[in-house]
């Protein structure tokens, strides 16, 4: 990942659902005078990412909240509908804010595509975990391989936070 601690996130757009419609934002505007915990995965519905990934999160909402995160966030290359539905099989709807990047937009900006072709997923985003305060990363925690969610795992970047 080309991103790193202490730097800037970049100005990109993303999707999030609103009123059933999908509308275009920048991650500026959404992470501007906020604390926010970003979690980006290879894809929605996929077996880690659903198994452990998006569930930690939102099993641990509440612990994040009380250290102070005014938002939990998730980011995959998936496109607007598919994430919303995601979110709500799993009950993230008001814990987690899904957010689209079917562009691959903000996952390129960052540094964090890798190709999945082999395994049919093409190019994805790798699994990470950051904190980010005012726009600037705080920490952030990238799996070597995208198949492990040890160290992007809620219950261990909780410890971070």
């Amino acid at each position: 990942m080309k991103l790193k601690e202490n730097e800037k996130i970049p100005n990109s757009e993303i999707f999030i659902m609103e009123g059933g419609n999908p509308v275009k934002k920048n991650t500026l505007e959404l992470f501007k005078d906020k604390k926010v915990v970003l979690f980006g995965l290879p894809g929605a519905y996929t077996s880690v990412c659903s198994a452990k990934h998006l569930p930690g999160y939102v099993e641990n909402y509440k612990k994040f909240k009380a250290k102070g995160i005014d938002s939990v966030v998730c980011v995959s290359v998936n496109d607007p509908f598919v994430m919303d539905a995601w979110g709500k099989s799993h009950n993230a709807s008001d814990k987690v804010l899904m957010i689209a990047d079917p562009f691959l937009d903000f996952t390129k900006a960052i540094g964090a595509d890798v190709d999945k072709s082999a395994r049919g997923l093409g190019i994805r985003s790798n699994r990470y975990t950051m904190l980010i305060d005012n726009l600037k990363v705080i920490k952030l925690q990238e799996e070597a391989d995208a198949g492990a969610c040890e160290i992007s795992a809620a219950e261990n970047f909780l410890n971070l936070v």
